[in-house]
């Protein structure tokens, strides 16, 4: 029944998304009264689940749900309709329209596509308001990754402010830090001093290099949440919920300080810890790798809620839709890595992305980031998709010209064929993984 939900929610977000992103074509082609001859949920190959013919257009769901589209006359497109093309142009083909007319065509599902992404979060601010999270929320401050130590953050500190910016959400540092060209972050280490820690231009490819793209997590105390059967700790009466407070004789505060101390530590240990409000001590070994066979109890985070105004809803909604393009756009150069092309996902990873449960909030979320991203994928200049026709409608423009026919079919067969193969590969990649867990 979960994975009904998950697929129900990915299935109703994509239908909604295409259905608006062809939209966007077809109110501007009729509009300058160009033929529509199809309208398509899904591809209609090799046959259509649904369909019915109102004026010049049939209407219809196909069976192949990899997206959608409208076939537009006079139109060299994934159709790959030739026998039109080879008669002379009627007025009321796309390719008897003004080059401007033709502009605002194409691009048009790809304006739909941003606009709806940029409506949906100010809704979401507007109805559910924005989530905060402050430095008097996580009482032990955050706990650095390896990279981010280098240039100077230590355990425990508090995120003061960003360029001179406070954040709304402590955690928002993560994609500030790997996405975001941020000069300066001021910090309050647990010592109580603060200082400016100046980031490098690079710190982002090193820490997607690295696998820490996650710079900071919230640090947490030494709270033991389960012990291992027959383990060190285990043979020396550990239980669940205890309190770690010292190892031979050194405080510890966090986690972390504990798992620090145990590498530095021989095998004789000494451990003072907390059950029950009572203190104890606890002398053992522990096994030839150092470990003595205990997981960490990992708390919630308690997030607060803010209410917006319509108005404030508006501009942090635009706001948050701004930054959702670009840091897409930031971290799609990670792409075109090696490391970066072995994390491509298709619709198996997209779906997954959506909870188990009904939720109206997080579906929202996930529309509006997908609406983005779809925006932005289209507008690549690939022929095949609208970035494509827009690369050559601007290169005709320009030229004072168009491209030839034969061109422009050779192109979109190149393009048609990059397309698949990327999808092919994608999704291939989403069967490996889930083979091979």
């Amino acid at each position: 029944m979960e994975t009904i939900i998950q697929i129900s929610q990915f299935i109703m977000s994509l239908s909604l998304l295409i259905v608006l992103h062809e939209l966007g074509h077809f109110i501007p082609a009729k509009l300058f009264k160009t033929k529509v001859e199809k309208f398509y949920l899904f591809f209609d190959w090799p046959f259509s689940l649904f369909k019915r013919k109102f004026g010049d257009t049939e209407y219809g769901v196909g069976i192949l749900p990899l997206g959608g589209y409208v076939k537009i006359a006079g139109m060299i497109d994934e159709s790959m309709d030739q026998e039109q093309l080879n008669k002379k142009p009627e007025e009321w083909e796309f390719r008897s329209k003004p080059t401007w007319q033709r502009l605002i065509i194409m691009v048009g599902g790809v304006t739909v596509n941003l606009i709806l992404g940029f409506l949906i979060y100010m809704m979401i601010l507007f109805v559910w308001g924005k989530t905060t999270l402050s430095n008097k929320d996580l009482t032990l401050g955050l706990e650095p990754s390896t990279v981010v130590q280098k240039i100077g953050f230590q355990s425990g500190d508090q995120i003061i402010s960003v360029d001179g910016k406070k954040l709304d959400n402590i955690l928002d540092i993560n994609k500030y830090l790997f996405l975001r060209p941020i000069k300066s972050v001021d910090v309050k280490h647990l010592n109580g001093q603060t200082e400016q820690i100046l980031i490098p231009e690079n710190l982002g490819k090193k820490m997607f290099e690295s696998g820490e793209m996650i710079a900071f997590s919230p640090a947490f105390a030494a709270i033991i949440d389960s012990v291992i059967p027959n383990s060190p700790a285990s043979k020396a009466g550990f239980m669940p919920n205890d309190k770690i407070l010292s190892i031979n004789g050194l405080e510890v505060l966090k986690w972390s300080d504990f798992k620090e101390e145990m590498v530095d530590e021989s095998r004789n240990i000494t451990l003072v810890y907390e059950r029950n409000m009572l203190k104890d001590t606890i002398q053992f070994a522990s096994d030839d790798n150092g470990k003595i066979g205990v997981y960490p109890k990992i708390p919630s985070i308690s997030f607060n809620n803010q209410k917006l105004g319509f108005t404030a809803s508006i501009k942090e909604g635009f706001s948050y839709g701004y930054w959702t393009l670009s840091d897409y756009i930031s971290q799609f150069k990670y792409v075109f890595t090696k490391k970066g092309a072995t994390q491509l996902g298709g619709f198996g990873s997209i779906g997954s992305l959506f909870p188990t449960r009904w939720d109206w909030q997080i579906f929202w979320s996930m529309t509006a980031l997908l609406s983005i991203i779809l925006a932005f994928m289209n507008i690549l200049p690939i022929p095949a998709l609208d970035g494509g026709h827009v690369m050559f409608l601007i290169y005709e423009m320009i030229a004072g010209k168009p491209p030839s026919d034969q061109f422009l079919t050779r192109a979109q067969v190149v393009g048609m064929v990059l397309l698949f193969s990327l999808l092919i590969y994608a999704n291939g990649m989403d069967l490996y993984r889930f083979i091979s867990g």
